[in-house]
C-alpha cells in the first residue's frame, strides 16, 4: 500500500487522491499540517527535501509533483485503458489538460488569491481577469466532450475538478461557463470516490479563502 503525505485543503492533493480512487488502489494516508511546518520537519525532509505535498512513497520509489503522482498511479495501477489510454493522440490530450492546470489555470489562481491568503495583499482585479481569461479557454476545451478529454472521464478530470472545485470555493463566479459548471456538476456525482477526498479539504478551503478574496 502505497504512502500518502497529503494536506486535504491542498488541491493538487485532492487531485492525486481522486486518481488514486480511480484506479482502485489503497493509499496509506500520512496527513501533514502545514499550519504547524510538518512539511519541514527532519523526517519528512528526510523523505523529500523540497518538503512539499503531495508526496507518495510506493515501494523503492518516492515521488512528489502531483501530475507525475497521478499519470503514476494511472499507468501502474489502471485496470484499463480508458482513464489513462495508451493511445498517443488521446494521451497527448490528457497531458496538455494536466500542464495547462499545472502552467496556466491553477498557476493564475495561485498568483491571484495566495498573495492575499498568505501575505495580506488586497486582491488585485487584474490577476483574477487572467484566471478568468483561463477558464474562459479551459470552458472552450470542453466543447463536444462529455468529459474534459472524449466520452470517459480521465486523469485530466481528476487533477481539473480539484482546482476548479478550489476555484468555486474561494468564491470565484464561475456562473458564465456554462460547460464549466456542468462538467463540474458531473464531476461531484459521478467520479469515484469524490466526496470522500473532496468535502473536508474543501470545508477548510473555503473558510481559508473566500471571505479573503471577498474583501
Amino acid at each position: 500500500m502505497p504512502d500518502f503525505y497529503y494536506a486535504s485543503m491542498s488541491p493538487p492533493c485532492r487531485g492525486a487522491h481522486l486518481v488514486a480512487k480511480a484506479v482502485g488502489v489503497d493509499l496509506n494516508l500520512k496527513p501533514i499540517d502545514l499550519s504547524k511546518g510538518e512539511h519541514k520537519s527532519p523526517d519528512f525532509v528526510a523523505i523529500n527535501p523540497q518538503h512539499c505535498v503531495p508526496t507518495l512513497v510506493d515501494g523503492d520509489l518516492t515521488l512528489w509533483e502531483s501530475r507525475a503522482i497521478c499519470t503514476y498511479l494511472a499507468s501502474q495501477y489502471g485496470k484499463n485503458d480508458s482513464f489513462y489510454p495508451t493511445n498517443p493522440k488521446t494521451r497527448a490530450r490528457i497531458e496538455r489538460l494536466l500542464y495547462f492546470d499545472m502552467g496556466t489555470l491553477y498557476d493564475r489562481f495561485g498568483k491571484y488569491a495566495y498573495p492575499v491568503l498568505f501575505s495580506s495583499e488586497r486582491p488585485d482585479p487584474a490577476k483574477l481577469e487572467t484566471l478568468h481569461e483561463a477558464l474562459g479557454w479551459l470552458n472552450d476545451f470542453l466543447a463536444g466532450n462529455s468529459w474534459a478529454v472524449g466520452d470517459d472521464y480521465t486523469v485530466a478530470d481528476c487533477v481539473l475538478v480539484a482546482s476548479v472545485s478550489s476555484f468555486e470555493a474561494a468564491g470565484i463566479d464561475l456562473s458564465r461557463y456554462s460547460r464549466i459548471t456542468t462538467w463540474l456538476e458531473k464531476c461531484k456525482t459521478s467520479l469515484p470516490g469524490y466526496d470522500e477526498v473532496s468535502t473536508q479539504g474543501i470545508a477548510i478551503f473555503t473558510g481559508f479563502a473566500k471571505e479573503a478574496l471577498s474583501k
